[in-house]
């Protein structure tokens, strides 16, 4: 089982973004995590149904995503996945040499991120909760934070990536999932409930552009964005400097 399970972005203001995303999505905050301060971050997480949305800030110096914020400005910053094997997810980029540059084994998750320069794209996180189902990042009690009147759930990501195809494969690899189907420039990996969807990168390179949720109305989700004066992208409001869309 490999499902799409949180989206990371980065902010420079924390505060700004959460607020503008909360307002949109119709979600809340569940949880701030106080150990993503050992990556230099502030961090709000919120529930989308059983998925989440995460945005994380520098709070100090030489940080990964300060990097990505001086490249890309604010954008999406990571992807995680639940996995079923993830010791088949850390044997498959081992042998494929994608470094891991972070990776942790508790009693109720066991967690990999993987070198976005070896994987392209972004950042990914391969993570195998215990039990299955249970996101340990969410906080102890996001399960009563959920709030579906707006915002379902998180379905599908984009990733931009100077080379979709390549970028794709190397993805669909170390996951252990079937090659991408080619949706004219773009590729399409499918994953457990949703897709993960490639496509070329603009002056700015490699990153998260989008993100698609399920929405219980995605005209009235559209309008609470015109309703927000958020700007807009190719139909889509965008928070964070991703385009938000609906399916």
């Amino acid at each position: 089982m490999i499902r799409l399970r949180q989206v990371a972005l980065v902010a420079r203001d924390l505060e700004p973004v959460v607020a503008q995303l909360t307002a949109l999505l119709g979600v809340e905050v569940a949880f701030c995590d106080p150990g993503v301060a050992a990556f230099g971050l502030t961090n709000a997480v919120m529930p989308v149904g059983t998925t989440f949305l995460e945005v994380v800030s520098p709070c100090g110096p030489a940080t990964t995503a300060g990097r990505l914020l001086e490249k890309r400005g604010d954008s999406g910053y990571m992807v995680i996945f639940e996995v079923s094997d993830l010791a088949g997810c850390r044997a498959r980029a081992s042998a494929l040499s994608v470094r891991r540059v972070w990776e942790v084994d508790l009693d109720d998750i066991a967690a990999t991120h993987l070198h976005p320069k070896d994987l392209g794209g972004a950042i990914v996180s391969v993570d195998r909760p215990v039990p299955p189902g249970s996101w340990r990042w969410g906080g102890p009690e996001w399960a009563s934070h959920v709030r579906t009147d707006v915002a379902r759930e998180i379905v599908g990501v984009e990733v931009e990536a100077g080379d979709p195809d390549r970028v794709a494969r190397r993805w669909s690899e170390v996951l252990g999932l079937p090659p991408p189907i080619a949706d004219g420039p773009a590729r399409v990996v499918a994953v457990e409930g949703g897709a993960v969807t490639f496509v070329p990168a603009g002056a700015s390179g490699d990153g998260v552009g989008a993100l698609t949720g399920s929405a219980a109305d995605p005209v009235a989700l559209r309008r609470r964005g015109a309703s927000l004066a958020l700007p807009v992208r190719r139909g889509a409001p965008v928070v964070c400097g991703v385009r938000v869309e609906t399916a």
